[in-house]
């Protein structure tokens, strides 16, 4: 519970903290190049800050504490970037790899045949997102689940069809399902 007096403290700290703003804009400015990421880094620091006074020792350092806070939050933002930059750049990649119509037809048809022997959500899934092509986002919605969960069943969906296609083909289903020899 905040007394009074912790009130008029914390008080006087945000105006510390809101006295200093055009300064610790400048300093997030001078290491992010974007205007708007700086003002985005700054007013995420500045929130963070004011919930978490409580937790300053020295009153008198509130201003060093802060610049802390921004520099820890603009290596958080750099290493989001980098990582979604990263993942951004493999899955590009992975676009340009991805099958094409020729390719397809010498890809092992069975698959086709044991789908309806899958659970009915695993069914939906195979048909919706890799057969259909529907996107994730908009069909977790229409069924009223989350993407994550969406993912989820997508990912136990696929590996229940490739468990019933090992099962059904054999040293086909080993070789990829390339160029299928499997009379299935």
């Amino acid at each position: 519970m905040t007394t009074p007096t912790s009130n008029a403290a914390n008080a006087a700290l945000e105006a510390t903290l809101l006295e200093h703003r055009d300064a610790f804009l400048g300093f997030v400015r001078s290491r992010v190049s974007d205007a708007q990421t700086a003002e985005d880094i700054l007013h995420d620091s500045l929130i963070r800050a004011m919930g978490s006074l409580d937790q300053l020792d020295d009153e008198a350092k509130v201003v060093a504490w802060f610049y802390q806070i921004l520099r820890n939050a603009i290596i958080d933002r750099q290493r989001r970037r980098t990582t979604r930059e990263k993942y951004v750049d493999q899955y590009a990649r992975e676009a340009e790899s991805r099958e094409t119509p020729a390719a397809r037809k010498n890809v092992c048809q069975c698959f086709h045949k044991l789908i309806p022997t899958l659970k009915d959500e695993y069914q939906e899934m195979i048909e919706a997102v890799e057969l259909g092509e529907a996107e994730t986002e908009q069909l977790a919605a229409e069924l009223g689940i989350t993407t994550n969960n969406l993912n989820v069943r997508r990912h136990r969906a696929r590996k229940q069809l490739k468990g019933r296609i090992e099962e059904t083909c054999g040293a086909c289903a080993a070789a990829g399902c390339l160029d299928c020899t499997c009379s299935h």
